[in-house]
């Protein structure tokens, strides 16, 4: 299936740099950007399942939120961030995605969708600035990758993670794609229906419904950007029909299911995240 020419034409703009997968941490995907042309950047950010760190090794990136606010230099955005603009000219950038329990305990109370964008200083402080300084001087985008895994990895312990009932919840969501119910899953892990929605959407951000949507809406959204039709996406993802399809969609991005097909957000994704099992998102 053929990408539309626009989505082609923006993943051109574009320079990735990616580490080698042998050096991934569990939960934790990196993608390094330059932009080749000399044009405005200015697009929507399409949410995915998994908190995203972006690391501006200039004044090249202006992250709008849905609120209004305006963010420089190192920002966190949350789970299902709506409404989240990203523009600048001449942009490098480091780009990292934390699957949520690695979020947690990594980040400590990183945003979830009532914070949009949120820049890394207000959770790591002067930390946050030290790493980017050094991110910044780096000689080489390997170098930048190995820095990133020394400051993310597991033993650093900034938040206190998620229970293991959670973790196994969320991973049973991404295995399933967002198509298990949350009913089966609490019984999967020993506890009440409330106890799982309690403890889940405290430590996750989202609801386990919710967050389940956003699982399956990034699937879907990945199929239309290959150039799959509504139809058979609506099929394909689990949806009852076309017109559940755009409602999930219009909820999760704001556009109809055609744009998003036409994302210039989603266009690079196939290159930059591209992971045998999405670790990210586990």
């Amino acid at each position: 299936m053929r990408r539309p020419e626009s989505t082609r034409a923006a993943a051109a703009r574009w320079a990735i740099a990616t580490p080698s997968p042998h050096d991934r941490l569990p939960g934790v995907d990196m993608a390094g950007f330059r932009d080749l042309s000399t044009d405005l950047v200015d697009l929507r950010v399409v949410p995915y399942p998994a908190v995203t760190v972006v690391v501006d090794f200039g004044d090249g990136v202006l992250v709008d939120d849905a609120d209004g606010r305006q963010r420089r230099g190192s920002v966190v955005l949350g789970l299902a961030p709506g409404g989240v603009r990203v523009s600048g000219r001449d942009i490098e950038c480091l780009q990292v995605r934390l699957s949520p329990p690695v979020a947690r305990a990594v980040l400590g109370d990183f945003p979830g969708p009532g914070s949009a964008a949120l820049p890394l200083e207000d959770l790591w402080g002067r930390d946050a600035v030290r790493l980017r300084e050094r991110l910044r001087d780096a000689a080489s985008w390997d170098d930048r990758f190995a820095i990133a895994r020394a400051a993310l990895a597991p033993g650093r312990g900034a938040g206190p993670g998620v229970d293991p009932e959670v973790g196994h919840v969320w991973r049973r969501m991404v295995d399933s794609r967002g198509r298990l119910r949350v009913e089966p899953l609490a019984t999967e892990v020993g506890w009440s229906r409330k106890r799982l929605w309690s403890r889940f959407g405290a430590q996750i951000g989202l609801t386990p419904k919710r967050a389940a949507q956003l699982v399956r809406f990034d699937h879907a959204a990945h199929l239309l950007a290959a150039g799959h039709s509504a139809s058979l996406v609506a099929v394909e993802s689990g949806y009852a029909d076309q017109s559940h399809l755009h409602r999930d969609v219009m909820a999760f991005a704001g556009v109809t299911p055609t744009a998003v097909a036409a994302a210039p957000w989603l266009a690079v994704d196939d290159v930059a995240w591209a992971a045998p099992e999405h670790p990210a998102r586990r």
